[in-house]
């Protein structure tokens, strides 16, 4: 498994400045014999199978004690840890937000895994939130793309039984205390979703209860946390109306939603440089962290 160091030497980062935490010490649930090398590609992490936690503390004391987990896109297919992990971890850091990037397994295993992996990534954080000094009601989940899908399917699944792998750890909370998804993937039905996604997470021809299990805007409920959604009406891979979808459903079962569509801005535009207004995102995303007192 290459280490924080490599990878950032491969995806031209600055620094490894992350302290990897592995996800299951005590052994990968349905851990596959003879898995091959992880492979590593410019800023793209592939063929995971010991999955882990990437801790980026907030510099000095991270008075406002909020906790990002990271999970970066990719089509389940890959991980774009680079511009959608590292550099992302670090702009949290820039808030006073303390983050963990996850690197989940993907189709080689398909669901539950993806799903184990980051509900097992937030109790971490939140049964250890003294020592990585963060509130354990502070704990938020990200999501860039498919990893967008996989935080929200957190933030409606998160006390899912497909989550649990009968460790002692499945007793603490798994329920984010927010969610913000950035150009998500959310439903597997319809005209809307995005083929890669769903055929590497649930296969060629799934059940369509499967499907709609793992569409997260037929899972919404009251206990959904509050929501951070951006999307752009350029976005050709993943339509905006993934976004709409979710927005919709949080709203419609009295939850809390704070949607931000621009016109210009491809898919898979991470922090956003050069964009206009969609470069913006993170600044509002930071506001709206403060008005919900996570940041203060």
């Amino acid at each position: 498994m290459p280490s924080l160091l490599v990878i950032a030497l491969l995806i031209g980062a600055a620094q490894a400045s992350g302290t990897v935490i592995p996800l299951w010490p005590e052994g990968v649930p349905g851990a596959k014999p003879a898995p091959g090398e992880e492979q590593v590609q410019k800023d793209r992490v592939s063929n995971v199978h010991l999955p882990t936690l990437t801790h980026f503390p907030a510099p000095g004391s991270g008075t406002s004690k909020a906790a990002v987990v990271i999970c970066p896109g990719g089509g389940y297919q890959v991980l774009a840890f680079g511009h959608e992990g590292i550099d992302v971890a670090k702009r949290l850091n820039e808030m006073g937000v303390s983050a963990f990037i996850v690197k989940y397994r993907l189709r080689e295993y398909g669901h539950p895994a993806p799903l184990q992996d980051v509900l097992r990534a937030i109790r971490i954080v939140r049964s250890r939130a003294a020592e990585f000094g963060v509130a354990p009601d502070r704990i938020g989940v990200m999501g860039f793309s498919a990893g967008g899908h996989l935080a929200a399917t957190a933030a409606t699944l998160f006390d899912a039984s497909d989550g649990r792998t009968g460790a002692p750890l499945d007793t603490v909370s798994a329920r984010p205390d927010f969610a913000a998804l950035v150009y998500p993937v959310i439903t597997l039905k319809g005209p809307f979703a995005h083929a890669g996604s769903r055929r590497n997470l649930i296969g060629e021809t799934p059940d369509p209860a499967r499907v709609d299990r793992l569409s997260p805007e037929l899972q919404v409920t009251k206990a959904t946390p509050p929501a951070f959604l951006v999307h752009t009406a350029e976005d050709k891979a993943v339509p905006l109306e993934n976004s709409l979808l979710f927005y919709q459903a949080v709203r419609a079962a009295g939850g809390s939603a704070e949607l931000h569509l621009y016109e210009k801005g491809p898919h898979g535009f991470g922090l956003g440089q050069a964009l206009g207004p969609a470069s913006d995102w993170p600044a509002r995303l930071e506001t709206w962290m403060r008005a919900h007192h996570w940041l203060e």
